[in-house]
C-alpha cells in the first residue's frame, strides 16, 4: 500500500474543502500621484482624503524610499552635490514589494528615511489593511511594476517658480537645509531632471490636475470614482460571506467544535442567564462562572504541556508535573469580548491581551475593522484566544481570524471561545479555517440574530 500517495491525496482533499475568504481591506484600491517637486502633490492627496471622509485611507510617501547611502554618498549629500530627484536614487524593489504585500491584503513594513541624518533609520511603520492607499511622489507614475497596480493616476501640475518658492520653505523649515543650498541643487538636479524623468510621467496619468488644491473639480472626480470602487467591493464582500453561508449549510458540525457538556450546573446556569428578568448582579456573577468554565474547556483542548518537575515543601521529595510548553495570549473582540476577561483571568492571570474593533456597518450590514492592537511577538505564541460573547454571522469572526494570520499566528493555534455561537457562522468560519479551533456554551441555528443581548446585559448599555 503507497501511503505516500493516500497522504498526498488526503492532503488535496482538504485543500478543496477549504473554502476561500477575501477580507475588505484585500485588493486595496491604489491612486499614483506624481508631479515635480513642490507642485503640490502631498496637499492633493490630503485633500483627497479629506474629500473621500474615510477611515481606512493612507498616504505612502516616496521619500520613505531613499536608498541607503554610503560615505562619500553621505558627505556628498551634505554639501548638497549628491542627486536625489534621479530614478537610480530611490528603492523601487522595496516599494514593489511593500506595495504587492498591501494590494493582497498583507501586513507590511515601510523603511523611515531621515533627511537630517542623511540616512534610513532602523525602526520601520507597519501599514495594514487599508483600503485606500495614496502612492505621493516625484516618480509615483514612473515603474511600470508599480503603473501595473494602480487604479488611478494622477499628475499634479504647477508653475516652475511656485515648485521653487515651496521647495525651498519646506527643505529650510523641516529639512534644516540653506538656501544657497537649496537653489544649488534645484539647477544642478531638481529641474534637469524634471524634464529628463518626471514630465514624460503627464503622458500615463489618467488625471492631470493644475492649481493643485484649488481645483476642487479635479478632487471631487477622484472621490466619486474611488467611493464607487469601494462600493462595488462592498458588494462583492456581502455576497462571498453569503456564498459561504450556501456552503456550509449542510454540512455538519467540525470536530474541533467544543460545546460545554450540558451538565446540570450549565444548564442551571443557563436558565438563570436566559430569565429577562434577571438582576444585572446575578447575571455578571453567573456569566463570569460559566466563562472560567470555557476558558477552562479553551486550555484544555488549545494549550500544550511539557514535563516539569518541581521541588516540594516536603524536603528532599519532588513532584513531576506538567507545565505549558510556551505562552499564551488573548485578543479581545471589542467591546463585547471584554465580557469574558474576568473569566479568563481567574483561570490565566497574567495573560497577556490585545484587542479589536470589529464593528457591523448599519447601512450594508458588514462587518468593519476599526481598530486593533496586539503583541508585537504574537506570532511567536504557542495558544491564542480570539474571546467574543456571541457569534452569529461568522463575519466579524472571520476577520478577527484573517487579521491573526496576517500576523504570523498559525491556524492550529487559535482558539475562538464564544458563549453562543449560531450554526451558520460557525460552519462559515470552519470552512474557511478548518484548523482553529472553536469552544462555545450554547450552539443554535438562529442565535437573537444581530441582537447582542449578552453584552448589552453585562455592560448595562
Amino acid at each position: 500500500m503507497d501511503t505516500s500517495q493516500d497522504h498526498e491525496r488526503v492532503g488535496n482533499e482538504d485543500r478543496i474543502h477549504k473554502a476561500h475568504y477575501s477580507p475588505p481591506w484585500a485588493n486595496t484600491s491604489f491612486i499614483g500621484v506624481a508631479g515635480s517637486s513642490g507642485s503640490g502633490k502631498t496637499s492633493l492627496a490630503y485633500a483627497i482624503i479629506r474629500e473621500l471622509n474615510l477611515p481606512w485611507v493612507v498616504i505612502l510617501s516616496m521619500d520613505s524610499y531613499y536608498k541607503r547611502l554610503n560615505p562619500e554618498e553621505v558627505k556628498a549629500a551634505f554639501a548638497n552635490k549628491h542627486d536625489f530627484d534621479a530614478p537610480e536614487a530611490l528603492d523601487f524593489d522595496c516599494l514593489v514589494q511593500n506595495l504587492r504585500d498591501i494590494k493582497t491584503g498583507q501586513k507590511t513594513e515601510v523603511p523611515v528615511y531621515s533627511f537630517e541624518k542623511h540616512a534610513r533609520l532602523e525602526r520601520t511603520t507597519t501599514i495594514y489593511s487599508p483600503h485606500v492607499l495614496i502612492l505621493e511622489g516625484i516618480f509615483a507614475l514612473h515603474d511600470e511594476r508599480v503603473l501595473d497596480m494602480l487604479d488611478m493616476k494622477i499628475f499634479a501640475e504647477a508653475d516652475a517658480d511656485l515648485c521653487l518658492s515651496r521647495r525651498l520653505v519646506r527643505d529650510v523649515r523641516e529639512r534644516g537645509r540653506d538656501i544657497e543650498g537649496c537653489i544649488k541643487q534645484w539647477f544642478a538636479f531638481v529641474k534637469p531632471n524634471f524634464h529628463k524623468y518626471v514630465e514624460p510621467q503627464r503622458n500615463v496619468a489618467d488625471i492631470i490636475v493644475p492649481r493643485g488644491i484649488e481645483n476642487k473639480v479635479a478632487i471631487s472626480m477622484v472621490s466619486d470614482r474611488v467611493h464607487k470602487t469601494l462600493t462595488q467591493k462592498s458588494r462583492m464582500h456581502q455576497l462571498e460571506l453569503k456564498r459561504l453561508g450556501k456552503y456550509s449549510e449542510d454540512a455538519p458540525l467540525s470536530p474541533h467544535v467544543t460545546t460545554l457538556d450540558a451538565s446540570n450546573q450549565i444548564r442551571g446556569i443557563n436558565t438563570i442567564l436566559m430569565d429577562p428578568v434577571v438582576d444585572r448582579e446575578d447575571f455578571i456573577f453567573y456569566f463570569d462562572r460559566l466563562v472560567t468554565l470555557l476558558v477552562e474547556e479553551a486550555c484544555n483542548i488549545g494549550i500544550g504541556f511539557m514535563p516539569h518537575t518541581v521541588s516540594t515543601p516536603v524536603p528532599g521529595e519532588k513532584y513531576a508535573g506538567l507545565c505549558s510548553d510556551g505562552e499564551v495570549s488573548a485578543v479581545v473582540i471589542l467591546r463585547g469580548g471584554s465580557c469574558l476577561e474576568t473569566g479568563l483571568k481567574r483561570v490565566i492571570p497574567d495573560c497577556r491581551t490585545g484587542r479589536m474593533l470589529i464593528q457591523t456597518n448599519a447601512r450594508s450590514g458588514e462587518p468593519e475593522l476599526h481598530y486593533f492592537s496586539l503583541s508585537p511577538d504574537i506570532s511567536e505564541h504557542k495558544c491564542v484566544f480570539v474571546l467574543d460573547p456571541q457569534m452569529s454571522s461568522g463575519g466579524a469572526a472571520l476577520m478577527a481570524v484573517k487579521v491573526l494570520l496576517d500576523h504570523g499566528v498559525q491556524e492550529d493555534r487559535i482558539v475562538f471561545v464564544t458563549y453562543l455561537a449560531g450554526r451558520a457562522g460557525l460552519g462559515r468560519l470552519m470552512a474557511v479555517f478548518p484548523e482553529i479551533k472553536v469552544v462555545c456554551v450554547r450552539v443554535e441555528d438562529d442565535t437573537m440574530k444581530d441582537r447582542r443581548w449578552v453584552e448589552e446585559v453585562y455592560l448595562g448599555c
